[in-house]
């Protein structure tokens, strides 16, 4: 026997460098698992209890009678008369996302945490090996179900790189566990549909059929070039890459590109002054968001939509609320703080229409985009390095009161009449800790 140390400990056969875990029905397994009377029912978590709105989270018994997350409340009680509607309880679903991670991290350290309910890890050494990996996807199953939850089920994907571990996890649902090798890459792939892709919604497919593409066959024999020009920009290179096995690192594009808030205003609300001061809570927060994430903004856009008569309108609300829409946005300095989003915030305020159809706002949001991560920013050649430091040091504070008491606790005196109101809701792209 050849000793110890001339032994090859590298990992064999076909190798695995990504662990992808995606929650199975996450809200609504939440809800099952504390619930257990809704255990194998149909189950919609809503926002509110309304016809009128939409369900944000659906049980696999739901899903099989054709409701998904975005259904109408009044349609899926149609198509599924027996379905038990549960009102979000969103600090519950970030307990069990703590929870989860800590089960996670008891098998393999977290990489990165994509979502509520989507988190990756980084495969090193002899992990890497496809038989190695495929026992801690089950472990990780397992360990989820002993200290998370008994009854929460996630689906694992092993891959070369994140972006086809994702895939993977989205091949076999629920509580799956598929790897995607390079020796089967192209075959899987070929198995798929466009819209299978993460990045791929119904404008990306339009724009590919447009340039006659609607197989996954004809996506992978394009060449690198062709992928950029298709899909006009570096997005397309990085995609090659990708689906072929390999990885493409940029720091400059890893950086999340936009933060936004928006609400649906209560009925009190509904008022030109209602409104403003809803924008200031959700300015407000998007900022602390934008703060914790050492980003910079270099562009605000608010919209407000507005109930009219069903002749004046120009669209239905998904609710079915006949409305008409007004936007406006405006370029910045790289800024971060309260003060300077709220003086833009008042000059798009102040462009708003005013007519008899622009009185009666039901919901309304802002935008912060064209990011910059803090590695990247550049002092503004038209204010001091002392004016910058001084409205950090003021945020800074605001934030760090914030978190201790609440983020109700100090706010700008514009936003006081919505003190109470724009209640956190969760979006599965984010873990928003501080709300």
């Amino acid at each position: 026997m050849a000793p110890a140390s001339s032994r090859d400990t590298s990992p064999k056969g076909p190798l695995v460098r990504w662990l992808f875990l995606d929650l199975n029905s996450y809200f609504a397994s939440v809800e099952q698992e504390l619930r257990p009377h809704l255990r194998n029912r149909p189950v919609a978590v809503v926002p509110v209890m309304a016809d009128t709105t939409c369900c944000i989270a659906a049980s696999y018994e739901a899903k099989a009678f054709g409701v998904r997350t975005g259904t109408q409340v009044g349609e899926a009680k149609r198509l599924c008369p027996g379905i038990e509607l549960v009102e979000g309880r969103h600090e519950l679903y970030v307990e069990y996302h703590n929870k989860i991670v800590e089960a996670v991290e008891r098998c393999i350290p977290v990489s990165a945490v994509m979502s509520i309910d989507e988190m990756a890890c980084s495969l090193i050494g002899r992990e890497q090996s496809l038989l190695r990996a495929l026992e801690l996807g089950r472990e990780v199953k397992q360990s989820i179900r002993k200290y998370a939850g008994a009854t929460l089920r996630c689906s694992v994907g092993l891959a070369p790189n994140r972006y086809l571990a994702k895939i993977a996890s989205d091949m076999e649902k629920p509580d799956g566990l598929v790897a995607l090798t390079p020796d089967i890459l192209e075959a899987a792939l070929s198995g798929l549909v466009p819209r299978d892709l993460p990045g791929i919604g119904a404008r990306m497919e339009k724009r590919l059929h447009d340039a006659g593409i609607t197989t996954m066959p004809q996506i992978l024999a394009l060449s690198r070039e062709q992928m950029n020009t298709t899909w006009g920009g570096i997005g397309g290179e990085k995609l090659w890459y990708w689906l072929r096995g390999e990885d493409f690192h940029d720091a400059e594009l890893e950086h999340q590109k936009s933060v936004s808030q928006s609400h649906v205003l209560s009925p009190e609300f509904r008022t030109p002054d209602g409104c403003y001061a809803i924008l200031h809570k959700l300015l407000h927060k998007a900022a602390m968001r934008l703060r914790m994430e050492r980003l910079w903004t270099t562009h605000l856009s608010l919209f407000v939509r507005y109930v009219v008569p069903k002749n004046e309108a120009k669209r239905l609300h998904t609710s079915g609320i006949p409305q008409l829409s007004w936007s406006q946005s405006t370029p910045l300095l790289e800024c971060q703080d309260n003060q300077t989003l709220i003086e833009a915030l008042t000059k798009l305020w102040e462009l708003r229409p005013t007519g008899p159809q622009y009185q009666k706002p039901f919901q309304a949001g802002v935008w912060l985009g064209n990011l910059v991560p803090e590695h990247l920013h550049t002092l503004s050649l038209f204010s001091s390095l002392e004016e910058e430091a001084r409205r950090t040091r003021l945020t800074s504070i605001m934030d760090a009161l914030n978190l201790k008491h609440g983020t109700n606790t100090l706010f700008s005196g514009s936003m006081l009449l919505a003190r109470a109101a724009a209640p956190t809701r969760i979006a599965f792209t984010s873990i928003p800790d501080l709300f």
